[in-house]
């Protein structure tokens, strides 16, 4: 960051370059000045200034109140007028402005300068007195809802009373009288809730409203903003002081926003909103409706096309969409801001494309001006920008999408309702295995407990479908039958629309806008692109055919994991993994994988045929049995259940008390820790066995019909090199013996799963089997942190973010210090025993840009992430290697 020990820039003095010491706003009024467009008079308050004064404990720094004087009186000569002068008056807004755009989450401050006297002098000198106390009457508003905490609804209260008194629709109706008294009633509030005056010393005025500017950095909604799009909190923000200009003087004059290009379409016109005779807040908050740009061509044509010009201008200068602010007063034009506009994900690589093509950027630029994260938007459904949105209970944005339906709070409920056509939302306190029928019947899913990569948010994401989890207002009723949601009572049927984007839940069903059903043709051709610049490979996690479909079709070039576990919940197949697991000898259990295999073999015959061509790498069983069978909790329930009902010589009540037994025997204090992942396979080789041989059975009947099916195996979570050794020759025995037997020759790897701190340590010793390794990033980051990431992420972790002991969610965005120098070491020793050694990363990480990028500084192969992640990833890569 640019450093100064000067604290204040007059607009002649700053420059574009300066964003970062002026913020966005004051380097773009600098940047017009210095262009000779018409640009009112003023200065800016660096954001060191900014940064000084919480460092001093909120108080502004010694010395700058002196030189915020002499600015002022500099200011006054360029705009021939005096601050405070009863005659002649200076008025300022007070502005705020960050080094990036952060649209209405700071404050501003408009006609700073006036007090009883000045307002006199101001109506006498415009010979307009409506004017002069409708200015008043905006700016003893804004300061005592900006400066001294005033609700803005009381002040508002104030407004629709001064009309209804004189029995009008709209404030312009309103004449000098009433505003009179709208100033009167609202100081006479701040007088009852301040105890003090409304202060008439302006220089006062003017240092509060610095400070209040300086405060509302640390707004809530401005935190939570930084928050959500990752902006630090350190960067403070810049003050701009600037000489006003009035749209409210007549019909001659207004106040408009506008885009250079239309920031929802990218289309290549001008976008925008004028108000006449009426201040910026109008438009901004939405007080009146304005009209479309282009009626300014109708009412003040001179003036459009200077607009008109000047906004061409900056497109070029700048090289990009800029959001312009503009105020015309008695038909002169004064330009109040540009800076890069916000835009959807559509408009921003529609833009870029044009911006190519027009000769102003190059390709190269084209892939850096696309958040790659906002491409996610493209492929979900979302809320319509138009309705109105009012969130009653918010949780974890665990996939991203919008859907909107009647409430259910069991799977079959959800599957029996969407066979009749009714769109549903499933409600559950959390999800397991048992519910994936339902997940897929339901639009969305919204859980009370679970974090961003629990089983809900795992399944929902590899499927496309929102989910919002770990919503603490939701309390659902497992037992009692009660479920409120925000303390109100939630039933089956009702409508609800949940946001998985922003982790929101709203009532009521809102209009949402579809994605397209596959890459439209502009956004095929910027991701192509993209695949010029990358280096790393880009591979999906699937575990359906269908989803290996989308993936492909997406721009994957191979599965980099495919969770078996996820093809044992289907309810037909979900009865006979219970047998398995029940069996009491060897015999019952082989008789059970053996109705397990044909299954199997055809659910890997559909992933293999579906990316032929690329690899398929098959993670072998990883959860522990347990998750396949009812909870412990609600088997105690049914057995109590049906003692009391049908006696225990009942054979259900025998048949349900022989489950719990073996539920209780399975029963672990920290199951995320015991037997699971290759532990499992090596108490139980036959299920390995089984899965091994479904997967070569599957590849050789391809094969023999020409399909070029590459499996790959991997075996999770190994730790020891003996492990690795077991599992590893347990698994070529098996392949071998099938590709013997069916005599039809496949090429395949067998690797490992890298998740525990220990598997990074001793990477060159697993490299001497392992022909590949996948990073499991999000076990991995569990066991590097000690972290339960169900428990995690619904209770300790947002009180952590809030507090700043984390700066991420580390299961969202990679920890580079410490999973991520793990991961480094698991690199580097790997590779020293096997050079060349294919590594990529499986979790849920891949998807994220972040920890792309540092997935390519690594020098892994690839990233493999949700198919709908897959352009997020293809995009990211590319900027990584262009970094």
């Amino acid at each position: 960051m640019l450093t100064s020990t000067k604290r204040i820039y007059t607009f002649e003095q700053g420059s574009g370059e300066m964003r970062d010491l002026l913020g966005g706003k004051g380097a773009g009024l600098a940047e017009m000045t210095r262009a000779g467009l018409p640009v009112p008079p003023g200065f800016t308050i660096t954001t060191e200034a900014c940064i000084a004064y919480y460092a001093s404990g909120g108080e502004l720094p010694e010395g700058l109140g002196d030189e915020i004087d002499v600015a002022m009186r500099e200011l006054e000569g360029r705009a021939g007028k005096r601050f405070g002068d009863a005659a002649n008056p200076l008025l300022v807004s007070v502005r705020s402005g960050a080094r990036v755009s952060m649209p209405g989450m700071m404050d501003t401050i408009l006609n700073l300068g006036l007090n009883d006297a000045a307002v006199a002098g101001l109506a006498q000198l415009t010979g307009n007195p409506r004017f002069a106390w409708d200015a008043y009457r905006r700016f003893v508003a804004m300061f005592a809802s900006v400066v001294l905490g005033i609700g803005k609804e009381e002040l508002d209260a104030i407004v629709t009373g001064a009309r209804g008194k004189r029995g009008v629709a709209t404030d312009p109706e309103l004449g000098p009288e009433d505003w009179r008294g709208v100033v009167a009633e609202t100081m006479d509030l701040v007088r009852r809730q301040t105890g003090q005056e409304f202060p008439q010393d302006i220089h006062e005025q003017l240092r509060l409203a610095v400070r209040a500017v300086f405060d509302s950095w640390n707004s809530k909604r401005a935190i939570e903003y930084r928050r959500f799009n990752k902006i630090p909190d350190d960067w403070g923000t810049a003050v701009s002081v600037v000489a006003m200009v009035f749209g409210n003087l007549g019909d001659d004059s207004g106040t408009g926003v506008a885009f250079t290009r239309n920031p929802n379409t990218g289309e290549k016109k001008l976008f925008g909103e004028y108000l006449r005779n009426a201040q910026g807040e109008d438009v901004v908050a939405g007080i009146r409706t304005p009209e479309p740009i282009s009626d300014l061509e109708r009412i003040q044509p001179e003036v459009y096309r200077q607009f008109v010009a000047i906004a061409g201008k900056l497109e070029h200068h700048y090289r990009d969409v800029q959001d312009l602010e503009f105020t015309v007063e008695r038909g002169k034009l004064y330009m109040l801001q540009t800076r890069s506009a916000k835009r959807s994900a559509e408009a921003a690589v529609r833009i870029a494309l044009d911006l190519v093509r027009e000769g102003l950027i190059t390709r190269e630029e084209a892939l850096t001006r696309v958040d790659a994260a906002s491409l996610d938007q493209l492929f979900h459904a979302r809320i319509d920008p138009n309705a109105h949105v009012t969130p009653i209970a918010s949780g974890l944005n665990a996939s991203p999408g919008a859907a909107a339906g009647a409430v259910v709070f069991d799977p079959e409920t959800a599957v029996a309702w969407a066979r009749d056509g009714k769109d549903v939302i499933l409600v559950r306190a959390e999800t397991t295995p048992d519910d994936v029928h339902g997940i897929i019947a339901a639009r969305g899913v919204l859980t009370a407990r679970g974090g961003a990569t629990s089983h809900a948010a795992v399944v929902a994401r590899g499927m496309g479908k929102p989910c919002v989890s770990g919503c603490e207002a939701l309390v659902v009723g497992e037992h009692t039958g009660e479920t409120t949601l925000a303390g109100a009572p939630l039933h089956e049927g009702d409508e609800l629309t949940i946001d998985g984007t922003l982790g929101t839940v709203m009532r009521g069903v809102l209009p949402l806008i579809d994605p397209p059903s596959s890459l439209p043709p502009w956004l095929s051709e910027f991701l192509e692109w993209a695949d010029e610049r990358r280096r790393l490979g880009v591979w999906a996690n699937a575990d359906t055919p269908e989803d290996a479909r989308k993936a492909r079709e997406l721009g994957a070039t191979g599965i980099g994991l495919c969770r078996t576990e996820h093809m044992f919940m289907q309810k037909d197949r979900l009865p006979v993994v219970q047998r398995m697991i029940l069996a009491d000898t060897p015999a019952a259990r082989a008789q059970a994988l053996d109705q397990l295999l044909p299954y199997q073999r055809e659910d890997f015959k559909g992933m293999l045929a579906a990316m032929a061509g690329y690899p398929v790498t098959i993670r072998l069983l990883d959860p522990p049995l347990h998750e396949f069978l009812p909870s412990l909790e609600d088997l105690l329930v049914e057995t109590t259940e049906l003692r009391l009902t049908v006696g225990e010589n009942d054979p259900s009540y025998r048949e349900k008390m022989k489950v719990l037994a073996r539920v209780r025997q399975l029963h672990e204090q920290n199951p995320m820790l015991g037997l699971r992942v290759c532990r499992l396979g090596i108490v139980y080789p036959e299920i390995y066995a089984m899965q091994v041989r479904a997967i070569f059975e599957a590849a050789c009947e391809l094969r023999s019909q020409g399909v070029d099916a590459r499996p790959d195996v991997m075996i999770p979570g190994v730790g020891t090199p003996e492990e690795m050794r077991f599992t590893y020759d347990a698994a070529k025995q098996v392949a071998d013996s099938v590709i013997a037997e069916k005599q039809v020759p496949v090429s395949y790897r067998i690797g490992t799963m890298i998740e525990l701190p220990r598997a990074c340590v001793v990477a060159g010793q697993l490299a001497e089997l392992a022909e590949f390794f996948s990073f499991g990033t999000n076990d991995l980051t569990q066991t590097t942190y000690g972290y339960s990431r169900d428990d995690a992420e619904a209770s300790f972790i947002p009180r952590y973010l809030e507090k700043k002991i984390l700066s991420d969610d580390p299961f969202q965005v990679l920890d580079r210090i410490g999973v991520g120098e793990l991961m480094q070491l698991g690199v580097t020793r790997g590779r020293a025993a096997r050079p060349g050694l294919k590594i990529g990363i499986c979790g849920e990480h891949g998807g994220d840009p972040s920890s792309v990028a540092f997935c390519h500084q690594i020098g892994l192969d690839y990233v493999s992430c949700s198919p709908y992640r897959v352009p997020i990833a293809r995009l990211a890569a590319a900027q990584a290697a262009d970094a």
